[in-house]
């Protein structure tokens, strides 16, 4: 006797949380953003200064700016979350 074949679905899992991360290594300087603010896709949160060089750091996503999770000065390495942000 064979057993019967069951077909399992997932639960779908809405994560209305996304971070935005350091796109290269650096010193982070962040534009004057508020907690709160409205940030569409492809704003500049702030820059990372690396040597010689310097990065915008843009959402990828639109949403409201949750927090910083870097702070002024502080260096970063490439993928390091900056801020998060709740999405709709």
């Amino acid at each position: 006797m064979t057993a019967p074949i069951v077909h399992l679905h997932g639960e779908r899992l809405a994560v209305p949380e996304r971070l935005i991360v350091a796109p290269a290594v650096g010193v982070f300087r962040p534009h004057v953003v508020g907690e709160g603010a409205t940030v569409d896709e492809g704003d500049e949160i702030g820059i990372v200064e690396g040597p010689g060089t310097s990065c915008a750091v843009r959402s990828p996503f639109r949403g409201t700016l949750m927090g910083m999770q870097a702070h002024p000065g502080e260096r970063l390495r490439e993928g390091q979350p900056v801020a998060w942000l709740r999405v709709a």
